[in-house]
């Protein structure tokens, strides 16, 4: 696929957080673009971008409709995810049903369809487990200690598998942990979301540990444009990390948060839980070298652009 060609792109979970600004992506530079998600999902992408999709409702989980999904498609941006990291140890075979069995279905209707590339949404938070040594690149040993990241995981290997076995195409993005506009901050999920949210509604903001744990977080336009290099992306690795490329303590996000929204943070430190590792931080060199990419926008201007992206929707 050359970069100018225009595609026939398929966004699995394009109503969301993350699938919403890739969709705006893909259509700014003249893609089309068919989003397939959940019926009772709201979209979150632009008005200008939803005058120029094609919208399917449907189930991941359902064979039909994905296989009708996917006619016609150049190109899938998988996005999908049924569980969240935090409790999918609850339920680990309804993980695995509705996860690695509905993606395998995928990539068996992607391979018959004629597809030409899967962009799969992997995890860097979570394929690698417990980090040996930081920043974590992509020959660091993958122990997942949660049910996520082994189906993550999973899935990247069928993928190659497929791809063995009939040619079909794949980049798996490992990112960190993305913020930005549209996030939810009424989610349990997402610390600068979820952190944000508690400041900006003056309500406790619940710490475990002593705030020193370290994790790397990616501001979404940065993701995005990770996607838009993976898409055009001829070379022959396959799994690339994407993260800011340094890592910030859980009180740094917090002063971060109270100088873009002028307030106070009311904190609240908990016990340590046993299952936060103290740091984990993605090494970027490989996304760097081969797709070109990096990430270029500050921690801080990330959260001024959530903040005042907030302050509009009130």
């Amino acid at each position: 696929m050359a970069a100018a060609e225009k595609l026939r792109c398929l966004v699995l979970g394009g109503k969301g957080f993350i699938g919403s600004h890739l969709v705006d992506a893909l259509v700014g530079v003249g893609h089309h673009v068919r989003v397939f998600d959940r019926a009772d999902a709201a979209s979150l992408s632009d008005a200008v971008a939803r005058a120029a999709v094609e919208w399917r409702d449907g189930d991941f989980t359902n064979e039909n409709d994905i296989a009708r999904a996917l006619e016609g498609c150049d190109v899938c941006f998988h996005l999908v995810s049924t569980t969240l990291p935090g409790s999918s140890n609850a339920n680990p075979v309804f993980d695995v049903e509705t996860n690695v069995m509905a993606s395998i279905r995928l990539f068996a209707h992607a391979a018959r369809a004629g597809v030409k590339k899967i962009v799969f949404v992997s995890s860097g938070g979570t394929v690698y487990g417990v980090p040996r040594y930081v920043p974590v690149d992509e020959a660091h040993p993958t122990d997942p200690i949660s049910s996520y990241g082994i189906t993550k995981l999973a899935i990247e290997k069928y993928l190659g598998l497929f791809n063995t076995l009939h040619g079909l195409s794949y980049v798996v993005l490992r990112p960190s942990n993305p913020f930005g506009e549209r996030q939810r901050v009424q989610a349990s999920q997402g610390a600068v979301a979820v952190f944000m949210g508690k400041v900006l509604r003056g309500e406790p903001v619940e710490i475990w540990g002593d705030g020193s744990v370290v994790r790397d977080y990616l501001y979404i336009g940065d993701l995005t444009a990770a996607f838009m290099a993976a898409l055009d992306y001829q070379g022959k690795e396959r799994v690339f990390n994407i993260g800011s490329g340094a890592g910030l303590a859980l009180n740094d996000v917090l002063d971060g948060i109270e100088q873009v929204t002028g307030r106070k943070a009311d904190r609240h430190y908990l016990p340590a839980r046993p299952f936060d590792v103290p740091a984990n931080v993605l090494s970027v060199a490989r996304a760097k070298a081969e797709l070109k990419w990096a990430p270029t926008t500050p921690f801080l201007d990330g959260l001024d652009r959530m903040a005042r992206w907030l302050a509009a929707q009130s």
